[in-house]
């Protein structure tokens, strides 16, 4: 089965190289000459744990090509995979016209970034829509693949039959919905051993189409679950909100710990033990991250006030999260003064999370930039999202070469992202290098009363 997947960037390159990796014939096709030319060099765009390795495999197979050329690379697709991002200073337009002619299958999985009230940006999805309604020939199914609001599948409806009614074209479609899961740090084993694949669909032979795509990842017993449209597009967000729920309510928890005398960590092990409950996502820390979450949380909380509903309890959510994000400056300017200037600043950790470079909506820069305008400085290390983190931050901070190199004359160490390098560092290197033995854990991943012992100032968050 030949598959073309027009765009090359997360969810693209993602979904290409795991079909290839099952016996797929892909071209990934982007306009971007560079971005092609570097990853038929083996230069990824993106991180992703053992993403290079899957794209190296099947490229020295001859199962995964990388083209500019959408003409001749859609020619004998039975499906094409459309999935075009358009994250700020990145091109995200292709040619639609070429790319789409023998298609069964055209997958929408562009960006929706959030409008000013949290709304999704529907405009590329849409375009998209319009565009592949100018270009077919013969029947196919148009299936979102991003998360989108309830309602984004009648309009991408709309905007197909428009395109074709412009044509005079009596040409057949069906729209489907087919949200993704991928955990950035964990995207390849989301893809070939996914917990479930969410389809929505309106037709039999659209139901057709996604069952022999999706095939081969559901041979081990993975389900794919059909349901109609509006339920598939609800579920990406409800399952995201649930998470994101979770996450700040752990928070609140921890701020109330603090104030009682009570250790968070010990109230977590003793939920999550009980099942209905259990242990993922209820870890205290400085506030969530990254692509999905507050984009996610803002956009279901927007799409229920256009429909004169409140969501109150995700109202709370973000509210928390985004003050979470400042629990770890109070708690320095709690320590140290209000007036920072002359203090210098370690951060370990600069990503959302760890496994990814991802630093969209990361604490770090919540917290970095907060230090500054306080008159302190800020020397910082990641194993992976130093570039990225020079796009937001420039060069108004330090980047270390290591972790160690980080910490040289620093007034104190801010653990921010629970990188595995950092969960058991050699702590007389820390003493010898900081100015002051102060460590502030924003990820609970230290035992305080251990670091006391060895002379260290310790902070975490709803810990004693």
């Amino acid at each position: 089965m030949k598959i073309t997947v027009i765009g090359t960037g997360y969810v693209g390159l993602v979904t290409g190289a795991c079909m290839s990796d099952v016996g797929m014939d892909v071209v990934c096709v982007d306009v971007n000459k560079t971005k092609i030319d570097n990853l038929n060099r083996g230069i990824l765009p993106i991180y992703e744990p053992g993403l290079d390795a899957i794209v190296a495999r099947n490229v020295a197979a001859g199962r995964l090509h990388f083209s500019t050329d959408l003409k001749a690379s859609i020619q004998g697709s039975e499906a094409a995979f459309i999935a075009v991002g358009t994250p700020p200073g990145e091109d995200g337009s292709t040619d639609l016209t070429a790319s789409i002619q023998g298609s069964e299958a055209a997958f929408i999985a562009v960006g929706t970034p959030p409008g000013e009230d949290g709304s999704a940006d529907l405009q590329y999805v849409l375009a998209v829509a319009e565009g592949i309604g100018s270009s077919i020939n013969d029947y196919i199914v148009v299936i979102t693949k991003s998360t989108v609001p309830v309602g984004t599948a009648e309009k991408v409806r709309g905007a197909l039959k428009a395109a074709l009614d412009s044509r005079g074209s009596g040409l057949t479609f069906d729209v489907a919905s087919n949200p993704e899961f991928l955990k950035e740090g964990a995207a390849i084993d989301d893809f070939m051993k996914p917990d479930r694949i969410v389809c929505g669909v309106e037709s039999e032979r659209a139901q057709e189409v996604l069952s022999r795509l999706y095939k081969p990842f559901t041979l081990n017993g993975h389900p794919v679950l059909f349901m109609d449209i509006p339920s598939a597009e609800m579920t990406k967000y409800a399952a995201n909100a649930m998470l994101a729920t979770k996450i700040s309510f752990m928070n609140d928890i921890a701020n109330l710990c603090e104030i009682m005398g009570a250790d968070v960590n010990q109230v977590r092990k003793g939920i999550g033990s009980d099942p209905r409950i259990g242990t993922k996502f209820i870890y205290a820390g400085i506030g969530y991250g990254g692509s999905c979450f507050p984009k996610d949380v803002k956009a279901l909380a927007s799409t229920a006030r256009e429909q004169g509903y409140t969501m109150r309890i995700l109202e709370a959510v973000e509210s928390v999260n985004e003050s979470q994000k400042s629990v770890m400056v109070t708690k320095i300017k709690a320590h140290f003064g209000k007036d920072l200037r002359g203090k210098h600043f370690a951060m370990w950790g600069l990503s959302f999370k760890p496994q990814t470079d991802d630093m969209r909506e990361a604490p770090s820069v919540v917290i970095a930039e907060a230090l500054m305008a306080l008159g302190a400085t800020v020397t910082a290390y990641d194993p992976v999202a130093t570039e990225e983190a020079k796009h937001q931050l420039q060069d108004r901070i330090t980047y270390a070469s290591d972790a160690y190199q980080a910490l040289t004359g620093a007034d104190a160490l801010l653990l921010i992202t629970e990188w595995s390098e950092f969960r058991m560092p050699n702590w007389d290197r820390v003493k010898d290098a900081l100015r002051e033995h102060t460590v502030f854990d924003g990820r609970n991943i230290y035992s305080g009363p251990e670091l006391r012992a060895m002379g260290f100032t310790y902070c975490g968050i709803g810990v004693r």
